[in-house]
């Protein structure tokens, strides 16, 4: 929510810096949008499904700007004919894309064999809920559940909880220092500067995480919170939602 308070206000405060209205006839570019829309920049803007509406970006978030750039307005679009949640459409490629940018190599991952699914979930070692979910990652793999786990430390940097992420990262056996850290057991090793933690705290930012865990399935729907495991697989069971 803060993220799109954020976004929103951004978008607010072009009203006084709006330029000169396009006739109903003109169709301004996103270039022109974007310049009436202070720190906008034209890759963030395309032409949405709505006749003089915009989609603006910003990570993740999405609000839709009118081409004059005086009104904005923070909501999903729907196609009432297929009854489709455009934005969220939109919102679960920008998901996928800012995730294909990093590699598993900075992910822990915990799965069976042959898995049936993978998830993809932002983790904070000192989170309850996390450490619930990772108590039973044993039965979540059992069910054919692959855990590829983001290091999301939510207290920021300079804070006990990011200290934790390092060090687990910085272990030698990655998957079993964060387990012990999970149970609350306090690691040894000193935090190493080659490490992945601000990058992937970073991508919450950018995904807008309000909290964890949070899982992103296979085709980028965000799941905020606890599953439990047979919860997980029952999801990911009925397959993508429009």
């Amino acid at each position: 929510m803060m993220a799109k308070s954020l976004l929103l206000a951004l978008v607010l405060s072009s009203a006084a810096l709006a330029g000169p209205s396009t006739t109903q006839d003109e169709q301004p570019t996103p270039a022109q949008v974007a310049s009436r829309i202070p720190g906008a920049r034209a890759d963030e803007l395309r032409v949405s499904p709505v006749p003089g509406m915009y989609e603006y970006t910003r990570g993740t978030d999405i609000a839709y700007v009118t081409a004059d750039g005086k009104y904005a307005i923070s909501g999903d679009l729907y196609d009432l004919h297929t009854n489709d949640d455009l934005t969220e459409a939109h919102r679960r490629e920008l998901r996928l894309r800012l995730m294909a940018a990093v590699p598993e190599s900075e992910m822990l991952v915990f799965g069976p064999k042959d898995p049936k699914y993978t998830v993809t979930v932002f983790t904070d070692v000192d989170c309850g809920y996390c450490r619930k979910l990772h108590s039973q990652i044993a039965e979540y793999n059992r069910l054919g559940v692959r855990v590829r786990y983001l290091l999301y430390p939510r207290t920021g940097p300079n804070s006990s909880s990011w200290t934790k992420a390092e060090q687990v990262w910085c272990s030698t056996n990655r998957n079993d220092a964060l387990t012990r850290a999970k149970l609350g057991q306090e690691l040894t090793n000193k935090p190493c500067t080659d490490n992945p933690v601000a990058r992937t705290w970073a991508l919450g930012k950018e995904f807008a995480l309000t909290g964890t865990p949070a899982i992103v399935l296979a085709d980028g729907e965000l799941l905020t919170g606890y599953l439990a495991p047979d919860e997980l697989v029952h999801e990911l069971k009925d397959g993508p939602r429009r």
